[in-house]
Protein backbone atom coordinates (compact mmCIF):
# COMPACT_ATOMS: atom_id res chain seq x y z
CA UNK A 1 0.00 0.00 0.00
CA UNK A 2 1.46 3.68 -1.05
CA UNK A 3 1.91 5.95 1.84
CA UNK A 4 0.57 9.21 1.29
CA UNK A 5 2.29 11.75 -0.75
CA UNK A 6 3.99 14.13 1.66
CA UNK A 7 4.84 12.84 5.24
CA UNK A 8 7.20 14.82 7.64
CA UNK A 9 9.78 12.26 9.18
CA UNK A 10 11.76 12.43 12.41
CA UNK A 11 15.24 14.97 11.73
CA UNK A 12 13.08 17.31 9.36
CA UNK A 13 12.48 14.97 6.55
CA UNK A 14 9.79 15.15 4.34
CA UNK A 15 9.56 12.24 1.55
CA UNK A 16 7.23 13.78 -1.52
CA UNK A 17 6.47 10.93 -2.99
CA UNK A 18 4.52 8.12 -2.83
CA UNK A 19 6.51 5.56 -1.01
CA UNK A 20 5.52 1.25 -1.22
CA UNK A 21 5.72 -1.43 1.65
CA UNK A 22 8.36 -2.35 0.20
CA UNK A 23 10.56 1.00 0.86
CA UNK A 24 10.08 0.84 4.67
CA UNK A 25 12.95 -1.16 5.68
CA UNK A 26 15.62 1.49 3.48
CA UNK A 27 14.02 4.56 4.59
CA UNK A 28 14.34 3.94 8.34
CA UNK A 29 15.25 6.32 10.93
CA UNK A 30 18.50 5.61 11.24
CA UNK A 31 19.19 5.38 7.55
CA UNK A 32 17.22 9.05 7.24
CA UNK A 33 19.61 10.33 10.57
CA UNK A 34 22.55 9.31 8.71
CA UNK A 35 21.30 11.07 5.42
CA UNK A 36 20.23 14.02 7.30
CA UNK A 37 23.66 14.48 8.88
CA UNK A 38 25.76 13.89 5.29
CA UNK A 39 22.97 16.89 3.85
CA UNK A 40 23.75 19.38 6.79
CA UNK A 41 27.35 18.78 6.82
CA UNK A 42 28.27 19.10 3.03
CA UNK A 43 25.36 20.55 1.29
CA UNK A 44 26.59 24.03 2.02
CA UNK A 45 30.04 23.18 0.07
CA UNK A 46 28.21 21.47 -2.94
CA UNK A 47 26.64 24.63 -3.41
CA UNK A 48 29.45 26.71 -3.26
CA UNK A 49 31.20 24.51 -6.29
CA UNK A 50 28.03 24.27 -7.67
CA UNK A 51 28.17 28.04 -8.17
CA UNK A 52 31.92 28.26 -8.77
CA UNK A 53 31.08 25.88 -12.37
CA UNK A 54 28.55 28.86 -13.57
CA UNK A 55 31.48 31.18 -12.92
CA UNK A 56 34.12 29.24 -15.11
CA UNK A 57 31.50 28.84 -17.82
CA UNK A 58 30.94 32.50 -17.69
CA UNK A 59 34.65 33.42 -18.30
CA UNK A 60 34.71 30.34 -20.90
CA UNK A 61 31.88 31.95 -22.68
CA UNK A 62 33.78 35.42 -22.63
CA UNK A 63 36.63 33.71 -24.12
CA UNK A 64 39.15 32.30 -21.92
CA UNK A 65 39.99 28.62 -22.46
CA UNK A 66 39.79 25.68 -20.43
CA UNK A 67 44.08 24.87 -18.98
CA UNK A 68 46.07 23.36 -17.06
CA UNK A 69 45.82 25.60 -13.65
CA UNK A 70 49.26 27.35 -12.73
CA UNK A 71 47.92 27.39 -8.97
CA UNK A 72 48.31 23.38 -8.88
CA UNK A 73 51.66 23.01 -10.66
CA UNK A 74 53.12 21.64 -7.59
CA UNK A 75 50.63 18.22 -7.47
CA UNK A 76 51.70 17.80 -11.25
CA UNK A 77 54.98 17.97 -10.94
CA UNK A 78 55.13 16.06 -7.53
CA UNK A 79 56.65 12.34 -6.88
CA UNK A 80 53.39 10.69 -5.07
CA UNK A 81 51.22 7.59 -5.78
CA UNK A 82 48.01 6.80 -4.87
CA UNK A 83 47.12 3.82 -2.32
CA UNK A 84 47.42 0.13 -3.18
CA UNK A 85 44.94 -1.03 -4.98
CA UNK A 86 42.65 -4.18 -3.87
CA UNK A 87 43.27 -7.50 -4.87
CA UNK A 88 39.65 -7.50 -6.08
CA UNK A 89 40.13 -4.90 -8.45
CA UNK A 90 43.66 -5.60 -9.61
CA UNK A 91 42.02 -7.12 -12.71
CA UNK A 92 39.13 -5.11 -14.71
CA UNK A 93 39.83 -5.97 -17.87
CA UNK A 94 35.84 -6.11 -18.97
CA UNK A 95 32.90 -4.18 -16.49
CA UNK A 96 29.82 -3.95 -18.21
CA UNK A 97 27.31 -0.98 -16.85
CA UNK A 98 23.40 -1.05 -16.41
CA UNK A 99 20.52 0.20 -14.82
CA UNK A 100 19.11 -0.71 -11.39
CA UNK A 101 16.59 -2.69 -12.40
CA UNK A 102 16.15 -6.33 -10.82
CA UNK A 103 16.66 -8.46 -14.11
CA UNK A 104 19.74 -6.40 -15.28
CA UNK A 105 21.03 -6.99 -11.93
CA UNK A 106 21.81 -10.33 -12.07
CA UNK A 107 22.54 -10.54 -15.94
CA UNK A 108 25.07 -8.04 -15.13
CA UNK A 109 26.22 -9.81 -12.49
CA UNK A 110 26.31 -13.16 -14.13
CA UNK A 111 27.86 -11.65 -17.36
CA UNK A 112 31.08 -12.62 -17.13
CA UNK A 113 32.57 -9.49 -16.43
CA UNK A 114 35.01 -8.77 -13.90
CA UNK A 115 33.06 -5.38 -12.53
CA UNK A 116 29.33 -4.63 -12.75
CA UNK A 117 28.90 -0.77 -12.67
CA UNK A 118 25.29 -0.28 -10.85
CA UNK A 119 24.08 3.25 -12.79
CA UNK A 120 22.18 5.74 -10.49
CA UNK A 121 22.49 8.28 -13.07
CA UNK A 122 22.68 8.39 -16.80
CA UNK A 123 20.68 4.67 -17.16
CA UNK A 124 18.24 5.39 -14.37
CA UNK A 125 15.09 8.10 -14.64
CA UNK A 126 15.25 9.22 -11.26
CA UNK A 127 11.77 8.82 -9.81
CA UNK A 128 11.61 8.24 -6.41
CA UNK A 129 10.35 4.70 -6.80
CA UNK A 130 13.13 4.11 -9.39
CA UNK A 131 15.75 4.70 -7.52
CA UNK A 132 14.49 3.07 -4.37
CA UNK A 133 13.62 0.13 -5.85
CA UNK A 134 17.00 0.26 -7.02
CA UNK A 135 18.69 0.12 -3.36
CA UNK A 136 16.16 -2.63 -2.25
CA UNK A 137 17.60 -4.79 -5.71
CA UNK A 138 21.20 -3.76 -4.88
CA UNK A 139 20.96 -4.82 -0.95
CA UNK A 140 19.40 -8.17 -1.89
CA UNK A 141 22.21 -8.83 -4.31
CA UNK A 142 24.99 -8.16 -1.73
CA UNK A 143 22.92 -10.45 0.35
CA UNK A 144 23.31 -12.85 -2.06
CA UNK A 145 18.82 -12.99 -1.95
CA UNK A 146 18.30 -11.62 -5.43
CA UNK A 147 16.01 -13.86 -7.42
CA UNK A 148 13.72 -12.22 -10.25
CA UNK A 149 10.65 -13.90 -11.88
CA UNK A 150 9.57 -13.36 -15.74
CA UNK A 151 6.35 -12.62 -16.55
CA UNK A 152 7.07 -15.77 -19.05
CA UNK A 153 8.09 -17.76 -16.20
CA UNK A 154 11.55 -17.49 -16.51
CA UNK A 155 13.49 -17.44 -13.36
CA UNK A 156 16.92 -15.46 -12.68
CA UNK A 157 19.06 -15.88 -9.99
CA UNK A 158 22.86 -15.11 -9.59
CA UNK A 159 25.59 -17.76 -10.41
CA UNK A 160 28.45 -18.64 -8.46
CA UNK A 161 31.66 -16.38 -8.99
CA UNK A 162 29.70 -13.02 -9.72
CA UNK A 163 31.17 -9.75 -11.26
CA UNK A 164 32.56 -7.30 -8.50
CA UNK A 165 30.09 -4.72 -7.77
CA UNK A 166 30.84 -1.38 -8.08
CA UNK A 167 27.98 2.10 -7.45
CA UNK A 168 27.50 5.07 -9.45
CA UNK A 169 25.59 7.50 -7.64
CA UNK A 170 24.13 10.89 -9.40
CA UNK A 171 26.91 14.03 -10.10
CA UNK A 172 27.01 16.85 -7.84
CA UNK A 173 24.91 19.03 -10.06
CA UNK A 174 21.80 16.76 -9.47
CA UNK A 175 18.96 17.41 -6.72
CA UNK A 176 16.59 14.57 -5.49
CA UNK A 177 13.43 16.58 -5.02
CA UNK A 178 11.39 14.16 -3.33
CA UNK A 179 13.52 14.06 -0.26
CA UNK A 180 13.58 17.03 1.61
CA UNK A 181 15.31 17.98 4.75
CA UNK A 182 15.16 21.35 6.07
CA UNK A 183 13.39 22.43 3.86
CA UNK A 184 16.38 21.87 1.30
CA UNK A 185 16.02 19.29 -1.49
CA UNK A 186 18.99 16.36 -0.63
CA UNK A 187 21.49 16.17 -3.49
CA UNK A 188 20.67 13.88 -5.39
CA UNK A 189 24.83 11.66 -5.06
CA UNK A 190 23.90 11.73 -1.09
CA UNK A 191 20.90 9.80 -1.52
CA UNK A 192 22.25 7.54 -3.82
CA UNK A 193 25.93 6.97 -1.60
CA UNK A 194 24.53 7.52 1.22
CA UNK A 195 21.30 4.88 1.00
CA UNK A 196 24.02 2.26 -0.61
CA UNK A 197 26.71 2.44 2.15
CA UNK A 198 24.31 2.78 4.71
CA UNK A 199 22.85 -0.78 4.43
CA UNK A 200 25.70 -2.63 2.40
CA UNK A 201 29.33 -1.02 3.45
CA UNK A 202 29.41 -3.28 6.49
CA UNK A 203 28.86 -6.57 4.67
CA UNK A 204 30.87 -5.57 1.51
CA UNK A 205 33.96 -4.68 3.74
CA UNK A 206 33.73 -8.20 5.21
CA UNK A 207 34.11 -9.41 2.06
CA UNK A 208 36.60 -7.82 1.03
CA UNK A 209 34.55 -5.78 -1.86
CA UNK A 210 34.94 -2.13 -0.95
CA UNK A 211 32.30 -0.74 -0.35
CA UNK A 212 33.18 0.60 -4.19
CA UNK A 213 31.94 3.34 -5.99
CA UNK A 214 32.04 5.39 -9.69
CA UNK A 215 32.13 9.06 -8.98
CA UNK A 216 30.80 11.12 -12.25
CA UNK A 217 30.57 14.35 -13.62
CA UNK A 218 33.26 16.15 -11.74
CA UNK A 219 35.19 19.55 -13.07
CA UNK A 220 37.86 20.35 -10.39
CA UNK A 221 40.06 18.77 -7.44
CA UNK A 222 38.01 20.67 -5.29
CA UNK A 223 34.84 18.50 -6.50
CA UNK A 224 36.87 15.59 -6.14
CA UNK A 225 37.78 17.05 -2.08
CA UNK A 226 34.41 17.17 -2.02
CA UNK A 227 33.57 13.31 -2.23
CA UNK A 228 36.86 12.49 0.10
CA UNK A 229 35.45 14.41 2.22
CA UNK A 230 32.27 12.48 2.44
CA UNK A 231 33.65 9.31 2.23
CA UNK A 232 35.32 10.03 4.78
CA UNK A 233 33.16 10.66 7.44
CA UNK A 234 30.62 8.05 6.09
CA UNK A 235 33.69 5.58 6.73
CA UNK A 236 34.03 7.06 10.39
CA UNK A 237 29.98 7.13 11.29
CA UNK A 238 29.42 3.38 9.63
CA UNK A 239 32.52 1.94 11.46
CA UNK A 240 34.98 1.49 8.16
CA UNK A 241 38.56 1.79 8.54
CA UNK A 242 39.69 4.76 6.86
CA UNK A 243 40.50 4.28 3.38
CA UNK A 244 38.33 1.08 3.00
CA UNK A 245 35.88 2.81 0.28
CA UNK A 246 37.62 2.87 -3.04
CA UNK A 247 36.48 5.10 -5.90
CA UNK A 248 37.10 5.27 -9.30
CA UNK A 249 36.48 9.04 -11.24
CA UNK A 250 35.09 9.24 -14.52
CA UNK A 251 36.48 12.12 -16.48
CA UNK A 252 33.53 12.98 -18.54
CA UNK A 253 34.08 16.29 -18.08
CA UNK A 254 36.70 18.65 -20.44
CA UNK A 255 37.39 20.73 -17.78
CA UNK A 256 38.70 17.68 -15.66
CA UNK A 257 40.86 16.77 -18.37
CA UNK A 258 43.14 19.49 -17.30
CA UNK A 259 42.78 18.44 -13.28
CA UNK A 260 43.48 14.52 -13.49
CA UNK A 261 46.66 14.62 -11.60
CA UNK A 262 44.58 16.87 -9.05
CA UNK A 263 41.64 14.97 -8.61
CA UNK A 264 43.99 11.33 -8.15
CA UNK A 265 45.69 13.48 -5.73
CA UNK A 266 42.53 14.26 -3.86
CA UNK A 267 41.77 11.10 -3.46
CA UNK A 268 44.90 9.33 -3.03
CA UNK A 269 43.68 7.73 -0.32
CA UNK A 270 40.87 5.83 -1.86
CA UNK A 271 41.22 5.80 -5.45
CA UNK A 272 41.95 3.17 -7.77
CA UNK A 273 41.92 4.86 -11.12
CA UNK A 274 40.29 6.92 -13.64
CA UNK A 275 37.78 6.05 -17.14
CA UNK A 276 37.66 7.61 -20.02
CA UNK A 277 33.95 8.72 -19.93
CA UNK A 278 33.92 9.29 -23.88
CA UNK A 279 30.29 10.23 -24.17
CA UNK A 280 29.57 12.60 -21.54
CA UNK A 281 33.25 14.00 -22.43
CA UNK A 282 32.18 14.77 -25.72
CA UNK A 283 28.64 16.21 -24.64
CA UNK A 284 31.00 18.52 -22.03
CA UNK A 285 33.34 19.71 -24.98
CA UNK A 286 30.16 20.93 -26.82
CA UNK A 287 28.87 22.42 -23.76
CA UNK A 288 31.96 23.63 -22.13
CA UNK A 289 32.63 25.53 -25.53
CA UNK A 290 29.66 26.39 -26.51
CA UNK A 291 30.08 30.13 -26.92
CA UNK A 292 33.29 29.57 -29.49
CA UNK A 293 32.41 28.88 -33.34
CA UNK A 294 35.51 27.40 -33.77
CA UNK A 295 35.04 24.56 -32.03
CA UNK A 296 31.70 23.59 -33.20
CA UNK A 297 31.63 19.35 -33.99
CA UNK A 298 30.79 17.48 -37.10
CA UNK A 299 27.64 14.87 -36.50
CA UNK A 300 27.87 12.91 -33.70
CA UNK A 301 29.08 9.47 -35.90
CA UNK A 302 32.00 11.39 -37.12
CA UNK A 303 33.78 12.35 -34.10
CA UNK A 304 35.39 9.23 -32.68
CA UNK A 305 37.76 8.29 -30.39
CA UNK A 306 40.73 7.88 -33.49
CA UNK A 307 40.05 11.86 -33.77
CA UNK A 308 43.13 14.02 -32.34
CA UNK A 309 40.88 15.73 -29.19
CA UNK A 310 39.91 11.84 -27.91
CA UNK A 311 42.72 10.21 -29.05
CA UNK A 312 44.97 13.01 -26.83
CA UNK A 313 42.29 12.41 -23.98
CA UNK A 314 42.28 8.72 -23.86
CA UNK A 315 46.33 8.96 -24.22
CA UNK A 316 46.90 11.44 -21.47
CA UNK A 317 44.54 9.40 -18.81
CA UNK A 318 46.63 6.58 -19.16
CA UNK A 319 49.90 8.15 -18.96
CA UNK A 320 48.56 9.83 -15.91
CA UNK A 321 46.86 7.29 -14.37
CA UNK A 322 50.07 4.85 -14.52
CA UNK A 323 52.41 7.74 -13.14
CA UNK A 324 50.34 7.00 -9.91
CA UNK A 325 49.73 3.86 -9.97
CA UNK A 326 46.01 3.83 -10.79
CA UNK A 327 44.54 1.96 -13.81
CA UNK A 328 43.10 3.76 -16.86
CA UNK A 329 40.07 2.25 -18.04
CA UNK A 330 38.82 2.23 -21.60
CA UNK A 331 34.66 3.75 -22.41
CA UNK A 332 31.96 2.57 -23.23
CA UNK A 333 30.77 0.14 -26.08
CA UNK A 334 27.11 1.60 -26.91
CA UNK A 335 26.52 -1.33 -29.33
CA UNK A 336 24.08 -3.92 -28.61
CA UNK A 337 23.22 -7.80 -30.75
CA UNK A 338 21.27 -7.20 -33.91
CA UNK A 339 18.31 -9.82 -34.14
CA UNK A 340 17.61 -11.08 -37.84
CA UNK A 341 20.40 -9.51 -39.62
CA UNK A 342 23.29 -11.49 -39.51
CA UNK A 343 25.33 -9.09 -41.46
CA UNK A 344 24.56 -6.13 -39.69
CA UNK A 345 25.42 -7.86 -36.33
CA UNK A 346 28.73 -8.68 -37.57
CA UNK A 347 29.56 -5.33 -38.68
CA UNK A 348 28.32 -3.85 -35.27
CA UNK A 349 30.48 -6.91 -33.06
CA UNK A 350 33.75 -5.48 -35.88
CA UNK A 351 33.43 -1.86 -34.51
CA UNK A 352 33.29 -3.58 -31.22
CA UNK A 353 36.33 -5.44 -31.97
CA UNK A 354 38.36 -2.11 -32.87
CA UNK A 355 37.44 0.09 -30.72
CA UNK A 356 38.76 -2.20 -27.60
CA UNK A 357 41.96 -3.56 -29.56
CA UNK A 358 43.24 0.08 -29.68
CA UNK A 359 42.01 0.87 -25.69
CA UNK A 360 44.30 -2.39 -25.14
CA UNK A 361 47.20 -1.27 -27.42
CA UNK A 362 47.55 2.22 -25.93
CA UNK A 363 47.46 0.71 -22.77
CA UNK A 364 44.31 0.96 -21.05
CA UNK A 365 43.30 -2.01 -18.13
CA UNK A 366 40.02 -2.66 -19.06
CA UNK A 367 37.05 -0.96 -20.72
CA UNK A 368 33.34 -1.01 -20.35
CA UNK A 369 30.17 -2.63 -22.28
CA UNK A 370 26.83 -1.85 -22.32
CA UNK A 371 25.72 -5.60 -23.19
CA UNK A 372 26.13 -9.24 -21.83
CA UNK A 373 26.49 -10.35 -25.07
CA UNK A 374 29.44 -8.37 -25.97
CA UNK A 375 31.30 -9.18 -22.64
CA UNK A 376 33.27 -12.23 -24.22
CA UNK A 377 33.92 -9.72 -27.64
CA UNK A 378 35.66 -7.57 -25.43
CA UNK A 379 37.41 -9.67 -23.03
CA UNK A 380 38.80 -12.01 -26.06
CA UNK A 381 40.90 -8.61 -27.65
CA UNK A 382 41.88 -7.77 -23.56
CA UNK A 383 43.23 -11.17 -23.09
CA UNK A 384 44.97 -10.79 -26.07
CA UNK A 385 46.96 -8.18 -25.92
CA UNK A 386 46.66 -7.58 -22.09
CA UNK A 387 47.74 -11.50 -20.53
CA UNK A 388 48.63 -9.47 -17.06
CA UNK A 389 45.74 -8.69 -14.95
CA UNK A 390 46.47 -5.05 -15.67
CA UNK A 391 48.83 -2.42 -17.63
CA UNK A 392 49.93 0.00 -15.07
CA UNK A 393 53.41 -1.24 -16.43
CA UNK A 394 52.82 1.02 -19.75
CA UNK A 395 54.17 4.22 -19.02
CA UNK A 396 53.27 6.30 -22.03
CA UNK A 397 55.92 8.64 -21.47
CA UNK A 398 56.00 9.14 -25.44
CA UNK A 399 52.49 11.26 -24.88
CA UNK A 400 52.94 14.86 -24.43
CA UNK A 401 49.17 15.86 -25.10
CA UNK A 402 49.19 20.13 -24.84
CA UNK A 403 46.56 22.11 -24.10
CA UNK A 404 46.12 22.76 -28.16
CA UNK A 405 45.62 19.06 -29.08
CA UNK A 406 43.06 18.62 -26.25
CA UNK A 407 41.06 21.63 -27.11
CA UNK A 408 40.98 21.15 -31.09
CA UNK A 409 37.67 19.98 -33.22
CA UNK A 410 38.05 17.53 -35.66
CA UNK A 411 37.10 18.07 -38.91
CA UNK A 412 34.03 16.41 -40.42
CA UNK A 413 30.05 17.20 -41.85
CA UNK A 414 26.52 17.67 -41.39
CA UNK A 415 24.19 16.03 -43.21
CA UNK A 416 20.88 15.77 -42.99
CA UNK A 417 20.05 12.50 -41.67
CA UNK A 418 22.93 13.06 -38.64
CA UNK A 419 20.90 16.19 -38.58
CA UNK A 420 17.43 14.30 -38.22
CA UNK A 421 19.04 11.24 -36.68
CA UNK A 422 19.87 13.76 -33.48
CA UNK A 423 16.18 15.38 -33.19
CA UNK A 424 14.71 11.38 -32.77
CA UNK A 425 17.22 10.08 -30.32
CA UNK A 426 16.38 13.10 -28.59
CA UNK A 427 12.54 12.34 -28.74
CA UNK A 428 13.26 8.72 -28.47
CA UNK A 429 15.17 9.11 -25.13
CA UNK A 430 13.30 11.91 -23.66
CA UNK A 431 10.18 9.78 -24.33
CA UNK A 432 11.19 7.06 -22.77
CA UNK A 433 12.96 8.76 -19.79
CA UNK A 434 9.66 11.59 -18.85
CA UNK A 435 8.07 7.55 -18.61
CA UNK A 436 10.57 6.57 -15.95
CA UNK A 437 13.35 3.77 -18.48
CA UNK A 438 16.50 5.53 -18.31
CA UNK A 439 18.68 3.29 -20.48
CA UNK A 440 16.63 2.58 -24.57
CA UNK A 441 17.99 0.53 -27.53
CA UNK A 442 17.55 2.65 -30.11
CA UNK A 443 19.30 1.91 -33.93
CA UNK A 444 20.93 -1.00 -31.92
CA UNK A 445 22.79 1.45 -29.43
CA UNK A 446 22.48 1.51 -25.85
CA UNK A 447 21.39 4.96 -25.44
CA UNK A 448 21.95 7.33 -22.36
CA UNK A 449 21.55 10.51 -20.95
CA UNK A 450 24.92 11.08 -22.22
CA UNK A 451 24.55 9.82 -25.53
CA UNK A 452 21.49 12.01 -25.70
CA UNK A 453 22.85 15.03 -24.22
CA UNK A 454 25.16 14.68 -27.34
CA UNK A 455 22.18 14.82 -29.86
CA UNK A 456 20.41 17.80 -28.20
CA UNK A 457 23.50 20.04 -27.59
CA UNK A 458 25.07 19.70 -30.92
CA UNK A 459 21.26 20.98 -32.75
CA UNK A 460 21.68 24.10 -29.78
CA UNK A 461 25.32 24.75 -31.17
CA UNK A 462 24.88 24.12 -35.25
CA UNK A 463 21.33 26.59 -34.40
CA UNK A 464 23.15 29.09 -32.53
CA UNK A 465 26.78 29.19 -32.56
CA UNK A 466 28.10 27.62 -35.39
CA UNK A 467 29.58 30.26 -38.60
CA UNK A 468 27.01 29.99 -41.54
CA UNK A 469 26.63 26.53 -40.61
CA UNK A 470 25.54 23.86 -43.68
CA UNK A 471 24.36 20.55 -45.26
CA UNK A 472 27.44 18.66 -46.57
CA UNK A 473 24.67 19.54 -49.73
CA UNK A 474 25.46 23.20 -49.21
CA UNK A 475 22.02 23.91 -47.81
CA UNK A 476 21.96 26.27 -45.00
CA UNK A 477 21.02 24.86 -41.35
CA UNK A 478 18.29 27.23 -39.66
CA UNK A 479 15.45 26.78 -37.13
CA UNK A 480 12.70 26.15 -39.52
CA UNK A 481 14.24 23.06 -40.61
CA UNK A 482 14.79 21.88 -36.93
CA UNK A 483 10.56 22.69 -37.04
CA UNK A 484 10.05 20.61 -39.68
CA UNK A 485 11.80 17.63 -39.22
CA UNK A 486 10.78 17.85 -35.42
CA UNK A 487 7.18 18.05 -36.52
CA UNK A 488 7.99 14.67 -39.02
CA UNK A 489 9.67 12.70 -36.50
CA UNK A 490 7.16 13.52 -33.47
CA UNK A 491 4.17 12.30 -36.13
CA UNK A 492 6.48 9.45 -36.94
CA UNK A 493 7.54 8.31 -33.35
CA UNK A 494 3.92 8.77 -31.87
CA UNK A 495 2.52 6.30 -34.04
CA UNK A 496 5.13 3.71 -33.00
CA UNK A 497 5.37 1.02 -30.56
CA UNK A 498 8.27 2.79 -28.74
CA UNK A 499 9.04 3.13 -25.08
CA UNK A 500 7.23 6.23 -23.87
CA UNK A 501 5.69 6.79 -26.57
CA UNK A 502 2.35 8.20 -24.92
CA UNK A 503 5.15 10.99 -23.85
CA UNK A 504 6.59 12.18 -27.26
CA UNK A 505 4.42 14.73 -27.51
CA UNK A 506 6.06 16.12 -24.37
CA UNK A 507 9.77 15.01 -25.32
CA UNK A 508 8.94 17.01 -28.39
CA UNK A 509 7.86 20.12 -26.86
CA UNK A 510 10.97 20.19 -24.42
CA UNK A 511 13.40 19.63 -26.96
CA UNK A 512 11.60 22.47 -28.71
CA UNK A 513 12.34 25.20 -26.00
CA UNK A 514 15.57 23.87 -25.27
CA UNK A 515 16.83 23.84 -29.12
CA UNK A 516 15.64 27.76 -29.50
CA UNK A 517 16.63 29.02 -25.85
CA UNK A 518 19.11 31.67 -26.62
CA UNK A 519 21.55 30.32 -23.96
CA UNK A 520 22.30 25.92 -23.78
CA UNK A 521 20.70 24.64 -20.73
CA UNK A 522 23.81 23.07 -18.49
CA UNK A 523 21.88 19.65 -18.54
CA UNK A 524 19.02 17.85 -20.48
CA UNK A 525 17.95 15.28 -17.07
CA UNK A 526 17.79 18.76 -15.25
CA UNK A 527 15.46 20.54 -17.94
CA UNK A 528 13.42 17.31 -17.50
CA UNK A 529 13.71 16.48 -14.03
CA UNK A 530 10.42 19.06 -13.01
CA UNK A 531 8.11 16.92 -15.41
CA UNK A 532 9.42 13.68 -14.37
CA UNK A 533 8.67 15.01 -10.68
CA UNK A 534 5.29 16.49 -11.56
CA UNK A 535 4.61 12.88 -13.10
CA UNK A 536 4.99 11.57 -10.11
CA UNK A 537 3.16 14.35 -7.87
CA UNK A 538 -0.04 13.15 -10.01
CA UNK A 539 0.83 9.44 -9.08
CA UNK A 540 1.03 10.22 -5.90
CA UNK A 541 -2.38 11.88 -5.65
CA UNK A 542 -3.83 9.28 -6.69
CA UNK A 543 -2.44 7.13 -4.40
CA UNK A 544 -3.33 9.04 -1.08
CA UNK A 545 -6.86 9.12 -2.75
Amino acid sequence: MAQPASRILPAQIEIRAPLSADHADLLTEPALAFLADLHRRFEPRRRELLHLRRQRQAQRDAGVLPDFRADTRAIRDGDWRVAPIPAALLDRRVEITGPVDRKMIINALNSGAKVFMADFEDSTAPSLTNLLDGQRNLRDAVAGAIEYLSPEGKHYRVGADPAVLMVRPRGWHLPEAHVEIDGEPLAGALLDFGLFAFHNAAALHARDRGPYFYLPKLECHEEAMLWDAVLRHAETELGLPSGSIKVTVLIETLPAVFEMNEILHALRDRVTGLNCGRWDYIFSYIKTLRAHPDHVLPERGQVVMSVPFLKAYSELLIRTCHRRGAFAMGGMAAQIPINGDAQAHAAALDKVRADKRREAAAGHDGTWVAHPALVPVAREIFDELMPTPNQLHVSRDDVSAERDVLLAPCAGSITRAGFAANIEICLRYLAAWLDGQGCVPIHHLMEDAATAEISRAQLWQWLHVARAPCFDDGAAIHLGHFADELAASRARLSAQAIPGRARVADAAALLDRLTRAEELAQFLTLAAYDQLEAAQAVGANCAAH
